[in-house]
Order: C-alpha cells, then sequence, then structure tokens
C-alpha cells in the first residue's frame, strides 16, 4: 500500500499525550506541509498560530469549552482565517498539517468545540479574523481502535445522487 494512504488510515484522534516535546525539525515539516497545503487561486488567505508555551496552552486549553487534555500536547496549533475569508482554504491546510504530524508519529484531534472570542483574546487574534479549528499535536498516550465508518453504499452515488456506484476495494 501506498505511505500516504497508510497514513490517513492510521491516523486516529488523540486525546491523551506523553509529555515529551517535538523536536524542531518535525514542528517545521508540520509547518511547512501546510504551508504547501493548495488554496484557492494560491490566496493563501490563512495563518498559524503555534501555541507551545504551557501556560497558554493551559489558557487556550480552557476556550475550549474546557477540555484541559488538550493543553497536555507540547503544541496547539491554530489555524485563523483572514477577514471576509471562508474556511475551506484553512480547513484543507490544517489537515496537511495533521497528516504530516500523523506521518512524522505524532497524534492530532481535530477541536471545533472552543468559544472563538475566547480563543481569540487568548491568543491574540484580531476580532476581523475567523478560526477555522484546533488542534494539539504530541506523540500519543494511547492508541484507539478506528472508528467505525458508513458503508460505501451509503456514501458514493454514480453520476447522479441517488445512483448506486460499483465500489469494492
Amino acid at each position: 500500500m501506498n505511505e500516504t494512504l497508510e497514513t490517513m488510515w492510521r491516523r486516529r484522534s488523540i486525546r491523551r499525550y506523553r509529555p515529551d516535546g517535538i523536536p524542531e525539525e518535525h514542528l517545521n515539516l508540520v509547518l511547512e506541509a501546510a504551508r504547501r497545503a493548495p488554496t484557492g487561486s494560491n490566496r493563501q488567505n490563512w495563518r498559524m498560530v503555534v501555541v507551545r508555551d504551557p501556560d497558554v496552552r493551559r489558557r487556550t486549553a480552557e476556550a475550549c469549552n474546557g477540555q484541559m487534555w488538550v493543553a497536555d500536547a507540547p503544541l496547539i496549533l491554530c489555524l485563523v482565517t483572514l477577514p471576509g475569508e471562508g474556511q475551506v482554504n484553512g480547513t484543507i491546510v490544517l489537515d496537511h498539517a495533521i497528516l504530516a504530524a500523523t506521518s512524522l508519529g505524532y497524534g492530532t484531534c481535530w477541536i471545533g468545540a472552543y468559544d472563538a472570542e475566547k480563543v481569540k483574546a487568548v491568543l491574540g487574534i484580531p476580532e476581523d479574523h475567523g478560526i477555522v479549528c484546533l488542534t494539539p499535536v504530541g506523540l500519543p498516550a494511547e492508541r484507539p481502535d478506528p472508528r467505525p465508518r458508513k458503508p460505501p453504499d451509503e456514501l458514493f452515488m454514480a453520476d447522479r445522487f441517488g445512483a448506486e456506484l460499483d465500489y469494492s476495494l
């Protein structure tokens, strides 16, 4: 199987992290993967806050509806959109970073439950900017089993909505 597919299928939502730090070269690879992500018309209309300071991580976790386990990871990434921009490009960028982190052996978890105003206040994000999602990044302290997925016939259609697609893997 292809290495990229293996990474995608190995990725899990991790909610427990080891205290080990992330070497600068690994962080730089994750950030570079984000930088190289495609965006509509190559606008690159996003910014990313890399949160490493333990106190700022704690306050960020509090702003994420009190999900304090988020602060246990050695860093948190917060994907920010520029004023008036949508979330699609930011989602692509954060997904690239998450898959890069997975390929390097790190765990992540999409954090969509947060108080945007509180996160902005903690991280100094301007009021007119948006937040797509956040993710902790760190070495996993757990190995969750894969979550169940719907069968292909509920998800994929051929040529028009509702038409059955011949799918096999």
